[in-house]
């Protein structure tokens, strides 16, 4: 194709805009056009000839006639430039130094299938497999959600309360899914041991790979199981050294392990509180791609958080701590629901975009 770098990003951004542009006017006018009608998002690796067009259509007045504002663009932009490094292995900085060095055929194919993808709605953190979170890269693929930079506001808070507590050793990561949070909290406060529990054991495959690659799995034990029952066996003898040799074998299984009576210092979480009518209209990139099970929160979305209020005092220690992330709109419900389970200080915390994210409470007595 002899396409350099500088108008793979641009082609790449076209086609990415021409995606999503598709995907809305599918969305808005489904009820009033023919579906062969509707405009659908790139599915196909461009020709060498779609590509001199997309070229022609992108270089000449790369601004010119747009099809969506100037965030869609800077996104776009900078998504192709993403899928560029994936596809080179490059970083930001090389791709700029070599912004008129052609690329060879077989990099220009993978390019433009990867952005074919993108602009059908995949989200580019499973096409590159992975995504950023408190400085930490992890892996991640469809059997876990993407972490969001929201649940940043609760692995901060929860570092924050862990670092002025010297006495605190024990933290419980219900629905753990990549790891996240467990990971960067014991990363930031060495004295800190961590459980880590998921009903996925697929999820917890991807959550122990990004521990070891961080260097954190001799400190994060992890269980499958459905939030506390995941508790009623003893979680915390050692994995295997090779827990991947055989799942069949199930490493995760509490039932592994014998009788536990652990009690934690803090317990955080991000469990689903997506309402189920909701889930339909969220955008293609979540609703087609990445887990229900981690956002379905039930009928009003509060199902988890009934749960985890009955049964987290059992397994808290005096004056111990529970941090939940929660929907913007949700700070007063779940408020109510920790409260009549006996919890007491009760708080709520925004995140930067200055809305209700994180709530905080504690069980009775003195902390230690």
């Amino acid at each position: 194709m002899g396409l350099t770098v500088k108008e793979l990003i641009s082609i790449g951004e076209k086609i990415l805009l021409d995606g999503w542009r598709a995907a809305d006017a599918s969305r808005l006018y489904d009820d009033v056009l023919p579906a062969a009608d509707a405009a659908r998002p790139c599915d196909e690796v461009p020709s060498a000839t779609d590509a001199a067009r997309l070229l022609d259509d992108v270089l000449p007045a790369a601004d010119a006639a747009r099809p969506c504002d100037d965030g869609s663009k800077a996104d776009a932009a900078r998504e192709a430039e993403a899928l560029l490094c994936f596809v080179t292995g490059f970083d930001k900085q090389k791709i700029f130094m070599n912004w008129g060095r052609e690329m060879d055929d077989g990099r220009c194919e993978a390019f433009f299938d990867l952005a074919g993808r993108r602009a059908g709605g995949e989200p580019l953190q499973y096409i590159t497999g992975e995504q950023y979170f408190m400085g930490h890269r992890l892996r991640v693929d469809p059997s876990v959600l993407i972490p969001r930079p929201e649940t940043e506001t609760l692995a901060e808070k929860a570092i924050e309360y862990l670092k002025a507590r010297p006495g605190a050793k024990d933290v419980l990561d219900l629905c753990t899914g990549s790891g996240a949070l467990a990971i960067s909290i014991v990363k930031a406060c060495p004295r800190i041991r961590a459980t880590a529990t998921d009903i996925s054991a697929k999820a917890l495959g991807v959550a122990l790979k990004n521990a070891q690659a961080i260097g954190a799995a001799n400190r994060i034990s992890f269980i499958e199981g459905n939030l506390f029952a995941a508790l009623e066996s003893n979680p915390f003898a050692a994995l295997e050294s090779n827990p991947f040799a055989a799942l069949e074998s199930n490493p995760f299984s509490p039932g592994r392990r014998g009788p536990s009576g652990k009690k934690f210092d803090l317990i955080v979480t991000n469990p689903p509180y997506i309402r189920t009518g909701e889930l339909a209209g969220l955008q293609r990139e979540v609703k087609d791609h990445e887990p229900l099970t981690a956002l379905d929160g039930g009928a009003d979305g509060l199902d988890f958080y009934r749960l985890i209020a009955a049964g987290a005092l059992a397994h808290m220690r005096a004056g111990a701590c529970l941090m939940a992330e929660i929907g913007h709109d949700q700070a007063q419900d779940v408020a109510g629901i920790f409260g009549a389970a006996g919890f007491t200080d009760i708080e709520v915390s925004k995140d930067l975009a200055g809305l209700d994210r994180i709530i905080k409470a504690h069980s009775p007595g003195a902390p230690r």
